[in-house]
Parts: C-alpha cells; sequence; structure tokens
C-alpha cells in the first residue's frame, strides 16, 4: 500500500481538502503534518459544507484515523471546536490522534502577530495574524510547549516563565505594550490540556506500525509550493514547509515512506495574501472570475478577504510541481472557466526584454510581466460530467494542454465543489 502526500503546487487555496476527503474514504490514516489554523480547507460532502483549519479533512470518514502530526502548530481551541462542530451538524464521531510532540500555538503568539502586521503597515505580509510565525519562531528558538507539557503544571510554568521573559522585552521596547505575567495561562492550559488528553498519544509510533503493516497514509498538506520559506517566495511565504519532502519529517514516518504526490493545481489562479502574482487580473475581469469561483466565489476560508484571482500559469504550477515531486496531478475548478470563449493561460514571464520560462527568484519576479497564450473555450456548464469523454472537446483540450505544459499526468479532475464531482483518470 501506498503514502500519498496530497500538497498544493501554487499559492494555496487550490482544492486540497476536497481532494483529501475523497481519497480519505480509500485511506487507513490522515495525517496534518504542518502549519496549523491560518489556513482552511473547504469542503462539501452529503453533510454540508465545512471549513476545517485545524482537524485533518479524513474527518467525514469513522472509520479513518486523523491525526495532528508533530510537525503541526496546534491550535487547540480550533480543534476542540470543530470537533463540537461536526458533532452539532451530525457528522459521526471520528476519530482523531494528537501527537504529544506538536507544539501550541500560544495567545501571545497570535498577540505578537497582530502587532507586528500592524506595526508594518503597508510592508506587512499578508499573515493571517493566527499567530503562526511568531509560533515557529520560539519552536527553533527552542521557546515552545508541547502537547505532552499541558500535562504537567510544573514543567509547563517554567517553560512558560522562560518564554514570556523573551515576549516580554518585546511588547514592553518594541510594541510599547505591557507585560505578561503566564500564572493564568498555566492554569488555562492545563485546563486544556485535560480535555486534549484522550487524543493524545505517540502518532510516531503509530504511523510507523501503520506504515509496516502496509495500511494506506494520507498526508495532508497545507497551503502551496509558492509559500514554502526555502523554495517558494520567501519572504511572501508561510513559515513551516510545505513542501511533499517535508511530510515525513512532519509525520514521523521514513524518508523512503512517500511513494505518490498528488500535486493539487487549479484551473487558474488564486492566492490569499501578499507578494508576486504574474498572471494577476484586476477590475471587472477579476472580479468575475472571483465572483463565479468555487460553491461561494473566491474569498478566504480564514480571512474571508478576497482571493486574488488570475490565468493560469503554466511558469509557476511547472516550478510548483517540480519542487514537489509530483508525480500526478489533481486539477479543479475546471467548470468555473466555462463562461469564456477564449480562455488566456500565462505560457511565460517577460523580463527586461527577455521572454523566460524558468520560475525566478524575488527581484526579478516582481518585475516579470505575464507572457499569455490564448486557448478556446467550451462556453458550457460541465458540472454534471462525470467521465473525461462527456467533457466537451474544447475542456479535454484545455486539460491536455496543462498536462502537456507541466510535464505531470492529471489523473483527476474537479467540475464542481461537491465530492462526487470529479472525474477520475487512471
Amino acid at each position: 500500500m501506498t503514502v500519498t502526500a496530497i500538497v498544493g503546487a501554487n499559492w494555496g487555496d487550490e482544492g486540497k481538502g476536497k481532494m483529501t476527503d475523497l481519497y480519505a474514504g480509500e485511506a487507513s490514516y490522515v495525517v496534518r503534518y504542518q502549519g496549523g489554523s491560518n489556513a482552511g480547507h473547504t469542503i462539501i460532502n452529503d453533510y454540508g459544507k465545512f471549513a476545517l483549519r485545524m482537524l485533518p479533512s479524513g474527518v467525514f470518514h469513522p472509520e479513518t484515523v486523523n491525526v495532528v502530526g508533530p510537525g503541526a502548530a496546534l491550535d487547540a481551541e480550533r480543534m476542540l471546536a470543530e470537533l463540537a462542530l461536526l458533532e452539532e451538524r451530525g457528522v459521526a464521531k471520528p476519530n482523531v490522534r494528537l501527537s504529544d510532540r506538536a507544539q501550541v500555538v500560544l495567545p501571545v503568539h497570535r498577540l505578537l502577530d497582530e502587532l507586528e502586521e500592524t506595526r508594518l503597515g503597508a510592508q506587512s505580509f499578508g499573515s493571517t495574524r493566527n499567530g503562526i510565525a511568531p509560533f515557529y519562531a520560539d519552536k527553533y528558538a527552542k521557546l515552545g510547549v508541547q502537547v505532552a507539557d499541558l500535562l504537567h503544571e510544573d514543567l509547563l510554568r517554567s517553560k512558560l516563565e522562560r518564554t514570556f521573559a523573551a515576549k516580554n522585552v518585546l511588547l514592553e521596547h518594541l510594541y510599547d505594550k505591557p507585560a505578561l505575567e503566564p500564572g493564568e495561562l498555566v492554569e488555562q492550559l492545563t485546563e486544556l490540556g485535560g480535555r486534549l488528553e484522550p487524543f493524545v498519544c505517540d502518532t510516531t509510533k503509530l504511523l510507523r506500525q501503520a506504515h509496516a503493516n502496509g495500511e494506506t497514509i494520507l498526508l495532508e498538506g497545507q497551503l502551496g509550493a509558492l509559500r514554502d520559506p526555502d523554495h517558494g517566495i520567501y519572504p511572501y511565504s508561510t513559515s513551516s514547509s510545505t513542501l511533499a519532502g517535508h511530510g515525513a519529517v512532519g509525520a514521523g514516518l521514513p524518508p523512503y515512506a512517500i511513494s505518490r504526490v498528488l500535486a493539487v493545481v487549479k484551473a487558474y489562479s488564486s492566492c490569499v495574501g501578499a507578494g508576486p502574482f504574474v498572471s494577476e487580473l484586476a477590475g471587472e475581469e477579476a472580479e468575475e472570475l472571483r465572483r463565479r469561483g468555487g460553491d461561494a466565489g473566491e474569498y478566504g476560508v480564514v480571512t474571508g478577504r478576497p482571493r486574488r484571482v488570475g490565468w493560469f500559469d503554466v511558469v509557476a504550477t511547472r516550478y510548483g510541481c517540480g519542487v514537489q515531486g509530483a508525480t500526478e496531478v489533481a486539477l479543479t475548478n475546471l467548470d468555473v472557466l466555462g463562461y469564456l470563449a477564449e480562455i488566456p493561460v500565462c505560457v511565460g514571464y517577460e523580463m527586461n526584454g527577455t521572454v523566460v520560462e524558468d520560475f525566478p527568484t524575488l527581484p526579478m519576479l516582481q518585475r516579470a510581466k505575464p507572457v499569455l497564450w490564448r486557448l478556446p473555450g467550451w462556453k458550457s456548464d460541465i458540472s454534471a460530467c462525470r467521465s473525461f469523454d462527456e467533457l466537451p472537446e474544447e475542456a479535454r483540450s484545455y486539460v491536455g494542454y496543462i498536462e502537456a505544459a507541466v510535464g505531470v499526468k492529471i489523473t483527476a479532475v474537479s467540475v464542481g465543489p461537491h465530492r462526487d464531482q470529479t472525474i477520475r483518470r487512471i
């Protein structure tokens, strides 16, 4: 059996939640291995529409074990709130496991995220202000709090005192805010630890045993390749690796375990947050695409902000699939383009009079202009199609063009937001 990483090839918002929900029905385990509540996955199935920010997207399959791994940034209150919401809406109780080594996003992380974005003003990075950058800064400065610490009050208190000593210097002298005391937070986190304890276990041992037994495991990535801090549009990136290669680390699996990488790609481009976006549209052209996009338009799951939208970017997507190590591609939102007689595609970047087809670093990317090619549209609703042959010839040709341009086989095509609106091409 396989370990499959489901990851984004672009800026995020590609539709990874839908694809994870779809393939989770065939998996024994679904694992969140990085990131936190700063980005959400929208899922539409027989239970309704859901926006998950912390729980893995396999929670709608009661036979699947859903793991929040050691590489995740745990927003504990959000995880518990999502579990309560599933119960309220009649979803069968999911099987959830939480790594005892996962680290916890603290209130001070959210506070510092908010203060820093406010201080930067127009030069901000477009953070969702959920504390992710301060969280990962603490993690690698060895100031973090692990889930296991929540079950040991004395250790928790000593860790928070050390963390707050560093944070209070920033609060008082950079942000002109009063210092914080850890006492009340110790009580809150100890109580929180009690609520989390039923889910806590050694998930690394759990998953390694599952892998040894040949069970099917899905690793669910957050955001996309272009938001990776090493290979993306840094500093307009997130603070943890968004690549499939990190999946083994963030889940606790051996590096040779991942045999399949499904890169999710949207049939056009979209993103939330700041940074260069070469094929970006503006004005009414952008608004129409945004309005038609997805089940309720292109708006951020977490922020509610209008997503920036643009035409499909061959340069960025080919690069994203490359750094992800994609073995196959799932193409989403193809149905959205059914209103166009011609569909522009960005096939290159013009920079200083030269056209390039390789994805450049930030200084060059900021000066790039899109080189567009136009393909014929199909001017029809394809949301009821359930086989590739049912698609109009122009839609099949569009898929074929993207497959050839990116250089990776497209094995799934999404023609609507619902789980069953997916065409498999095996």
